[in-house]
């Protein structure tokens, strides 16, 4: 099965349709393969979800061995925004195949990732008016919080999670998010993990799969 992007995919353990799908976004120079490592230690605990892992659509102006959903280096904030609206939308468009070749609802699907991932999924996620499940951010921020305010179309369930000694993208970028979403009255889960940097934590995979049971209610 083929995708726009191209996609590292993890068939469910029951080889039965898949009852529902986890999209995760890699962060700024990685890859595919780099997140898959997560959605293989979930994938033993939901035998019925299909895991997409795709390289995000631009090769890495820093990293050229890597992906990135946009660059970041030597950009304006308005440059930046203007080059994130292009990946949310080849994400949409991943977004909409894994919906139609697995026979799924939107709310059958959750979006996730790290680091540049993570800012995409959250903009990707509030944006979409087909509302996904939920929205699983780790060690991320908003892109653009003038852009997303005005542009909420719905309301997922939110996870976020970040080291508070993240030297990449800063605690602050996190309390930014978490004040953000009060000021728009969503409910969040939050988890801040003591003395971590920029990294996913064993915690934070853990956090992570109960969150994804509880939603998918497994």
């Amino acid at each position: 099965m083929t995708y726009s992007l191209n996609t590292i995919v993890l068939e469910p353990v029951l080889k039965n349709k898949p009852k529902n799908a986890v999209i995760l976004c890699h962060g700024y120079g990685g890859d595919g393969k780099d997140i898959s490592i997560l959605a293989n230690y979930w994938r033993a605990y939901l035998p019925e979800t299909i895991f997409i892992c795709p390289d995000a659509p631009e090769k890495c102006v820093a990293s050229p061995t890597g992906f990135q959903w946009f660059d970041l280096m030597d950009q304006t904030p308005e440059q930046v925004l203007a080059k994130s609206l292009v990946a949310e939308n080849k994400l949409n468009k991943l977004i909409d195949e894994v919906k139609e070749k697995n026979n799924l609802s939107a709310e059958q699907i959750i979006i996730g990732g790290f680091s540049q991932g993570c800012m995409i999924t959250l903009q990707t996620g509030l944006k979409r008016k087909d509302k996904v499940n939920s929205v699983i951010g780790y060690s991320g921020r908003i892109i653009d919080t003038e852009h997303l305010s005005n542009n909420i179309n719905s309301r997922p369930n939110i996870i976020l999670m970040h080291g508070d000694a993240d030297q990449v993208v800063s605690i602050d970028s996190f309390l930014e998010a978490k004040e953000f979403f009060g000021k728009n009255n969503y409910e969040i889960e939050t988890k801040i993990f003591k003395n971590c940097e920029h990294r996913i934590p064993t915690e934070g995979s853990s956090l992570g799969l109960q969150f994804i049971k509880k939603h998918f209610n497994t």
